[in-house]
């Protein structure tokens, strides 16, 4: 890591792909600020039936989360599916892990950032987006949308929300990022990045 280069942390679990790429692209605005680099790191799928195990390394895309990684970085990106609305439970359940960063304030005063990725357009993007950063709240993180100055919160047909970037991915979840999402997600990680470089410099 260079002098002065801080680290964003980007927190996402995908089943179908779409949160995935949705996290890339704010790692790709995050990483078009100076001195900014964006950390893509994922979470293993849970399951009630006890004898199902996620290999210890994924066999594709970002490597699994650790702890640590919230202690390290400047500031979070943090993304699921929406499941009834909620976060996919993979994802609470890392979440519902950080208790000690908790009693700690290690994530104190941090910007953070939230998206969603959805089959239907009005299958729970905004309410995903609101309830996931409930445990940013609690942690004491600096939680932040996207301001209506971004001109496709008003004309985006698919997804984007002034909560958070998101992806109407359709009933099959194959659905491409239309150039809106792309341009809102985008602007989002550089949003979060910006923010994340002055609390640095304060």
């Amino acid at each position: 890591m260079m002098m002065n280069e801080i680290t964003i942390l980007v927190l996402y679990y995908s089943r179908y792909g779409a949160t995935r790429d949705l996290a890339r692209l704010i790692a790709e605005g995050i990483e078009s600020v100076p001195g900014a680099r964006a950390r893509l790191r994922t979470v293993p799928a849970i399951s009630a039936v006890c004898e199902t195990t996620e290999p210890a390394i994924p066999s594709d895309g970002a490597p699994y989360a650790e702890y640590s990684d919230l202690q390290e970085c400047s500031g979070l990106a943090l993304g699921s599916p929406t499941r009834f609305g909620q976060m996919a439970a993979a994802l609470k359940y890392f979440l519902d892990g950080t208790s000690t960063h908790w009693i700690s304030g290690s994530l104190t005063n941090k910007p953070a950032c939230v998206f969603t990725s959805t089959g239907s357009l009005h299958g729970g993007q905004e309410s995903t987006l609101l309830t996931m950063m409930i445990p940013l709240l609690h942690h004491g993180m600096l939680v932040m949308g996207l301001p209506y100055s971004e001109a496709d919160l008003m004309s985006t047909t698919s997804g984007g929300s002034p909560y958070g970037a998101s992806h109407l991915a359709h009933a099959d979840g194959k659905a491409p990022i239309s150039a809106a999402e792309k341009r809102l997600a985008i602007a989002q990680g550089k949003r979060l990045a910006n923010t994340a470089m002055k609390l640095a410099r304060a």
